[in-house]
């Protein structure tokens, strides 16, 4: 077992409050920043994009549900009946073939406006046969099926995207009640003076009259509340659509699995051309050319030591030979470094104190604790000692953290055991995989053993980066 608590430099009390205790000052912004985000929350581009998605897709949804729910059970129903057989069956058939056509359409609305990139199905592979066998697999398609589960479970999560628009119609229509007020109350043409209705979001449905301007306010004030708890709703209800989305109009669960183990096989071929590559341009321009000159050096000393052992010039001997001492001491430098990148030697006493080594030579304060009673097998803990080694590069070059964390240890996962590496600093926050800081990189390379990498890192701090990894490749 690995226990260590390692401390590049010691740290400084009085530098930042102790984990966990919120001060008043902090408890001040924390709560301005709350109200700021609740009441940025119905201008944000993301909101937009829940309103779009589901303007569109709620008479998407309506119209392919209806087609299905009139071919599913009128296919099964004549499909019983002794002459209604084929026409039932036909009408089976054509359920799944429009199934599918209907879920890509929803696919790729999702895709457009949620940014739920899911994996299209593997294609329908009409078989070789008679009608009947063709028939039959065609009836037996799991992803047709799926895709009719999503169609008819589309209904009460339109309900509740009717909802949560019902808010934001409501919402704006009671904001903008005084105007209504001077627009409508006092109109010329209006002979007599009516109150007006408020509106009020489904299913309450209760509508309140106005019939004074103090009471106008008292509106405007319900459409602000409106506004403000739409965006949440619009969320919740996406949200509940992206899962279904994902669930049933993506591949399946054994079609995924595949297609991801391709997929890491690809990188990993992949990463071992560009690993092998990157070994010979610094074979190429590192150690060669440093042997190339050493040799050249020591043939030069050869000549002037003469054919008969009598040196022409001492003088110059010795510096070619300091020169030639000189390369070959850089070529085993390089070639050290060298073999470092590839397998450390410092990973043979363990993942523990190979992450020690790494904190010791930090330029900020690194605390590691490392807790792993099972060793995993030697292309994990590589793996996870350069994840560990490139993000605690990146915390150093670009967080401006006054500590870093980095704990290793065994965690139970969905696949059993998995090794759980985790790095964390008090910086200023704002990773992104995207962004091209090697995460991106870190993230593929994790990706080749089936592993996983998220990042937890919002403007302004902290920063939590989790590598997950197998304990086997």
């Amino acid at each position: 077992m690995f226990d260590n608590e390692v401390m590049s430099e010691p740290y400084q009390a009085g530098t930042a409050p102790a984990r966990g205790v919120i001060t008043r000052a902090g408890a001040a912004v924390l709560a301005r920043t709350t109200l700021q985000a609740a009441f940025q929350a119905p201008l944000t581009t993301q909101a937009r994009r829940n309103v779009l998605y589901c303007l569109i897709s709620m008479p998407l949804g309506l119209a392919t549900f209806m087609i299905v729910v009139v071919l599913l059970p009128a296919g099964l129903l004549i499909s019983g009946s002794v002459l209604g057989t084929v026409v039932g069956l036909m009408m089976l058939v054509l359920n799944q073939r429009l199934a599918r056509r209907f879920g890509g359409w929803h696919r790729r609305l999702a895709d457009r406006f949620l940014n739920a990139r899911v994996m299209p199905p593997t294609p329908f592979r009409r078989p070789a046969g008679s009608v009947i066998v063709r028939l039959d697999a065609r009836l037996r398609d799991g992803t047709g099926w799926r895709a009719t589960g999503y169609l008819l479970l589309k209904l009460p999560v339109l309900t509740l995207q009717y909802f949560a628009l019902g808010f934001w119609a409501c919402g704006l229509y009671d904001l903008g009640f005084p105007l209504w007020w001077l627009l409508f109350r006092n109109h010329p043409a209006a002979t007599t003076l009516r109150p007006l209705p408020t509106a009020t979001p489904p299913p309450f449905n209760s509508v309140l009259h106005i019939s004074t301007w103090a009471a106008t306010l008292w509106a405007a004030l319900f459409g602000v509340a409106l506004l403000l708890a739409a965006p949440w709703l619009t969320r919740g209800a996406v949200a509940v659509d992206r899962w279904l989305i994902r669930s049933l109009l993506g591949p399946g669960t054994l079609a995924q699995r595949v297609r991801d183990l391709e997929l890491a096989r690809s990188r990993a071929v992949d990463d071992s051309a560009a690993l092998l590559r990157q070994v010979e341009r610094d074979l190429h321009d590192g150690a060669q050319v440093r042997l190339a000159a050493m040799a050249m050096n020591l043939g030069m000393a050869k000549e002037k030591l003469g054919h008969q052992g009598v040196p022409d010039d001492i003088g110059r001997i010795r510096e070619l030979v300091d020169a030639a001492h000189l390369n070959a001491k850089e070529a085993l430098v390089e070639l050290r470094e060298l073999v470092r990148g590839i397998h450390p030697p410092v990973l043979d006493t363990g993942l523990g104190e190979a992450l020690a080594t790494l904190a010791a030579g930090s330029a900020i304060p690194v605390t590691v604790s490392a807790e792993v009673t099972e060793r995993p097998s030697p292309a994990i803990e590589t793996i996870a000692y350069f994840c560990a080694a490139e993000l605690l590069t990146n915390a150093i070059k670009y967080s401006q953290a006054n500590k870093i964390d980095i704990a290793a240890a065994l965690a139970d996962g969905d696949r059993g055991q998995t090794l759980r590496l985790q790095v964390s600093d008090d910086g200023i926050g704002g990773a992104d995989p995207e962004g091209g800081s090697g995460l991106a990189g870190l993230r593929r390379r994790v990706g080749t053993v089936d592993g996983d990498l998220r990042v937890d890192s919002p403007p302004g701090g902290p920063t939590e980066i989790v590598v997950e990894l197998p304990m086997t490749a």
